[in-house]
């Protein structure tokens, strides 16, 4: 429980970030519990995570700001665990270097420039450019199905399912893990999500696999049309091939009397030259 000097600076915060909120960072406290923050950074213009949704929580502890939070990102990057605590000099990992001058903003901003960085630290993780690009592409798809295990469908694909899971994916405060459908998501950016759930309803991406549905079915109408094309196994040029669809020759079907009529013929032949004699 968050002391009232806590609760106090928590909730000034709140209303300077909610005027004013740094660029690429948007941020709010759980409605139940003023020390859980969530946040979304938005991958900055000319970096591997341009225009990617990165969804993470600040845990504080009930005396801040006088000790730092706990920070973790629940979005895949490619440069952070999923929902691991990261070490940084602004995290409950080094609590003698937090500066209780340093806001929310301030350490959001440090997370943000840590990210687009090449430092390696506990809860980082190393990635091709390409790998974060593609990851970057997935995250509104990520967050709001929470990894895929949404039963929710898309408005044109057939109703099977349209509710999706309810279960937290919890293990700890603070520790947000896939698996919940995008409950979790979806409880604290509403807004966000129903514009994530447009944006897949557009680009037509499948909620279960976060891909292309139109691609997919392109691949399995080519994969088809070569099933058709192929010719079936016995068969020659798509017609059944069997022995009998082959002609034989007169010769090759009565070699076997031909040779026995000629070992009778020289039979009888030498028995006529040893008579002449």
């Amino acid at each position: 429980m968050a002391t009232r000097a806590a609760h106090k600076r928590l909730t000034r915060e709140y209303a300077t970030l909610s005027r004013s909120p740094p660029e690429f960072i948007t941020a709010h406290p759980s409605e139940s519990n003023i020390l859980e923050w969530h946040y979304i950074l938005t991958g900055p213009p000319g970096t591997p995570y341009e225009n990617g949704q990165y969804w993470g929580t600040l845990v504080f502890p009930p005396d801040y700001p006088f000790a730092p939070p706990a920070i973790r990102m629940h979005t895949p990057s490619g440069r952070f665990r999923c929902s691991e605590r990261l070490c940084l000099s602004i995290s409950d990992f080094h609590p003698k270097s937090f500066n209780p001058a340093w806001e929310v903003s301030t350490i959001l901003l440090g997370v943000l420039s840590f990210m687009t960085s090449e430092e390696m630290t506990t809860g980082s993780v190393s990635a091709t450019e390409a790998e974060r690009k593609l990851l970057a592409s997935r995250t509104r798809w990520w967050n709001s199905t929470g990894g895929g295990s949404t039963k929710r469908t898309l408005a044109s694909q057939p109703a099977e399912a349209q509710t999706q899971q309810t279960g937290s994916g919890r293990t700890g405060f603070g520790a947000i893990k896939a698996g919940d459908g995008g409950q979790r998501f979806k409880e604290q950016w509403p807004e966000e999500d129903e514009e994530n759930w447009k944006w897949m309803e557009s680009e037509k991406i499948d909620p279960q696999t976060g891909r292309s549905l139109i691609l997919q079915q392109q691949a399995q109408a080519q994969e088809a049309v070569a099933a058709a094309a192929k010719p079936e196994e016995g068969t020659v040029n798509g017609r059944r091939a069997t022995i009998d669809a082959v002609p034989q020759s007169w010769l090759s079907k009565n070699k076997w009397y031909i040779v026995a009529a000629a070992v009778f013929a020289y039979v009888l032949a030498a028995r006529a030259l040893g008579d002449q004699k």
